[in-house]
């Protein structure tokens, strides 16, 4: 399959702008509230999330990109319906941050993430129909979502 410049670096500039934007509401919130919640053992560092989350989005877009480019892809309207719940799950994760951070709501921001979660894993379904690999770029982000889930309840639950 030929590389569509233009499509791809689309994609994952999409992903990248959803964690700028879920960030304006994180940096605010981390030196005046977050750093005084009561952690889990299991808290990771401030600083790993970042990284974390530009590879994540980074896998994102390239999986984007994966399905929005294959012209093999027949069923115009499945194909659609693929990338508007990866969209709907890209705008979750934003919501996400602006219920944790912005509102400083553990406990709405962990019933918002169950519906991400599950969200996430209807679009790796519907991505598996058309790509492997585009299903495949989305595991690690289920997995860092179900750790955030779980770190979630916990500070919900600490707090």
């Amino acid at each position: 399959m030929k590389i569509d410049f233009k499509k791809l670096i689309i994609s994952v500039v999409v992903c990248q702008l959803a964690g700028v934007v879920g960030s304006v509401f994180t940096f605010s919130s981390i030196s005046n509230w977050y750093v005084y919640l009561n952690k889990p053992s299991f808290n990771p560092p401030n600083w790993i999330f970042g990284p974390v989350w530009t590879v994540l989005f980074l896998l994102m877009g390239i999986s984007l990109y994966i399905i929005w480019n294959n012209k093999a892809i027949l069923q115009k309207n499945k194909k659609r319906e693929a990338i508007n719940i990866f969209v709907f799950q890209l705008f979750l994760n934003v919501l996400w941050t602006l219920l944790f951070f912005g509102l400083k709501s553990p406990a709405l921001a962990f019933f918002e993430i169950t519906v991400l979660w599950m969200t996430i894993f209807i679009t790796i379904f519907k991505f598996k129909k058309f790509s492997s690999r585009a299903a495949w770029l989305l595991i690690p982000y289920l997995f860092w979502v179900t750790f955030a889930s779980i770190l979630n309840f916990a500070l919900w639950a600490l707090n």
